[in-house]
């Protein structure tokens, strides 16, 4: 694609921005889907990325903590809590460190470090065998791609989880809390037209360019399954 000379390329999530970085540094990139711009080293801050990249995050830290209230507030009784993340993306310890950092004393946490579809399925099987679990999913190239695997999963082995989009729902997940990631690519559309006109990602904020910015306020998505 960098090889065709694109006046700009949007990106969705942090490995394609990250292994379209390693190709040029010259190219402009718009990003959605992003977690950790500066921890993943796609810019150098929220406010002057500085670099060839710009765009929005799709989640703040803080929004961990609130799946895990969601989580106690939909299954009081959990007091053994599994989450599901990437632990290749700075995002993905983030993420983990947000909700341990919330979890009052009695309630034990676990990780379950995402590897391929059977191993996957083996680690919540297991996690399942003791009383009282719940499941916090959070997002990544693989719980993205495979909603319906990973909410058919919770549900066969009855485990009540919290889901970071709402399609998640949509595919028989119990319930989700977070953006609209819609809004994020027409947001982004505005920020390829900028640059078309001619500004630049490293452009500092306020000067016609593009501060790196949070999705909208969050949105909670119950579906029917008790």
């Amino acid at each position: 694609m960098v090889a065709l000379a694109p006046d700009v390329v949007l990106a969705s999530y942090t490995p394609a921005v990250l292994a379209l970085q390693q190709t040029s540094r010259s190219v402009p990139i718009v990003f959605v889907g992003v977690i950790d711009a500066v921890g993943s080293s796609l810019v150098k801050s929220l406010t002057r990325p500085r670099g060839n990249a710009t765009g929005f995050l799709v989640f703040e830290y803080s929004i961990a903590s609130k799946w895990f209230e969601l989580l106690k507030e939909i299954t009081p009784r959990v007091s053994r809590v599994a989450v599901l993340r990437d632990a290749t993306l700075s995002a993905g310890i983030g993420q983990f460190a947000a909700v341990q950092a919330l979890a009052p004393t009695g309630v034990e946490l676990s990780v379950i470090d995402i590897d391929d579809a059977g191993e996957i399925e083996r680690e919540i099987a297991a996690f399942a065998d003791g009383p009282n679990g719940g499941l916090i999913v959070t997002p990544n190239r693989f719980t993205t791609n495979h909603p319906n695997e990973i909410a058919a999963l919770a549900a066969r082995h009855k485990l009540p989880a919290v889901y970071p989009f709402r399609y998640f729902v949509e595919a028989g997940g119990l319930i989700a809390y977070g953006p609209d990631e819609g809004d994020q690519y027409r947001r982004a559309a505005a920020y390829v037209d900028r640059i078309l006109r001619g500004a630049k990602p490293a452009d500092p904020a306020g000067a016609g360019a593009h501060q790196i910015r949070a999705g909208d306020q969050p949105e909670s998505r119950q579906g029917d399954r008790p």
